[in-house]
């Protein structure tokens, strides 16, 4: 093995080489393709995937490190990348479904899964992903209005990456992303629509100045109805303290009257009662006299004002009527005060 590379290093060293030499076509087959030549022992790097090819079919693909091949009946025929490809894809026209000519360019990041698919399932993969974005991308753009085109861009991305990964998996190769960088569209629909952005600015700002006076008048007539439900519960409450006492002192009046009655029916019951009760009738008589005209014009007095004597004499004969009811023990009790009742009558 090593003669025959020593042999092949001697035969490009050599000033008589001919140029049908099979190692002198493989050198300037390598050096117009940019792929590297077989000399044996080679070193892939990271990242790369060699495609060798052994008599004009496919053999095996070289995997990154040290590689050893036979000269001559080995070719390396491509050189595949496994890193993320970017493509920029062109500017291009598209209609949308509302019939706007919008002009869009965008970004195409994808990276090789399979070498052998790559390689041999298609001439040129990066042109023919680029001409399938392009395509899919006029495809997506025609089932969207020219509104939900800038609404929706992430599902439009969306939707281009999967109908690439579809048609692209035969070729070994995997759309990973796609992002629309520009859309432009024509002057007069970008007027049209920078009138529209205006007027849906103006009716959210009627709406919520709407919305705003609204919020205004429920706070206030909520507010006056909490005002006006206080004030009745105040009132209530009020009325309610104001009833209990009341009815208290109605209470506290009637025990205090019955109390005095108590006390002064004992009273009467004792010696010369009867001329205490005289006493009494004829103070009220006076002090009710000296209140005469001072509340009202109208007047009515008896025919025998002036006589005070017959007016004591007629409430003390009412009172007399009144104690016949009186059980007999009480009327023992006062016997003697009758007698002093009708001698007071008799005077």
């Amino acid at each position: 093995m090593l003669r025959i590379v020593r042999r092949a290093g001697s035969l490009l060293r050599s000033p008589h080489i001919h140029a049908t030499n099979p190692w002198n076509s493989e050198l300037q087959r390598c050096l117009a393709s940019g792929l590297p030549m077989n000399t044996l022992v080679l070193f892939v790097p990271q990242q790369e995937a060699w495609v060798v090819e052994r008599m004009g079919r496919f053999h095996r693909i070289l995997e990154p490190g040290l590689n050893l091949l036979i000269p001559v009946l080995d070719r390396i025929r491509y050189v595949q990348s496994l890193k993320e490809i970017v493509i920029n894809v062109p500017e291009q026209s598209a209609v949308s479904l509302d019939n706007v000519s919008l002009q869009i360019d965008g970004v195409l990041y994808l990276r090789i899964m399979n070498p052998y698919k790559a390689s041999y399932g298609v001439e040129d993969p990066e042109y023919a992903v680029t001409q399938l974005a392009q395509t899919t991308m006029r495809s997506e753009l025609g089932k969207l209005t020219l509104d939900k085109v800038f609404r929706e861009r992430e599902n439009l991305n969306a939707g281009i990456v999967e109908a690439i990964n579809q048609a692209a998996d035969d070729w070994g190769i995997r759309c990973l992303r796609y992002e629309i960088k520009d859309i432009h569209v024509p002057a007069k629909v970008r007027e049209a629509m920078q009138m529209q952005v205006e007027a849906e600015r103006r009716k959210r700002a009627m709406v919520l100045e709407s919305e705003g006076t609204r919020e205004s008048a429920i706070n206030v007539a909520e507010g006056q109805k909490q005002s006006q439900i206080l004030a009745s519960e105040g009132e209530k409450a009020e009325q309610i303290n104001r009833a209990a006492g009341e009815a208290s002192a109605i209470l506290a009046r009637a025990k205090a009257r019955g109390e005095a009655i108590r006390v002064l029916a004992d009273a009467l019951t004792q010696q010369n009662g009867n001329s205490a009760a005289s006493l009494t009738v004829a103070e009220q008589y006076v002090a009710a006299f000296s209140k005469l005209a001072q509340e009202s014009n109208t007047i009515l007095l008896p025919a025998n004002t002036g006589d005070i004597p017959s007016m004591v004499t007629q409430a003390m004969g009412i009172y007399g009527t009144l104690t016949k009811n009186i059980p007999p023990k009480n009327k023992e009790l006062g016997h003697d005060n009758t007698r002093e009742t009708d001698d007071l009558h008799q005077s």
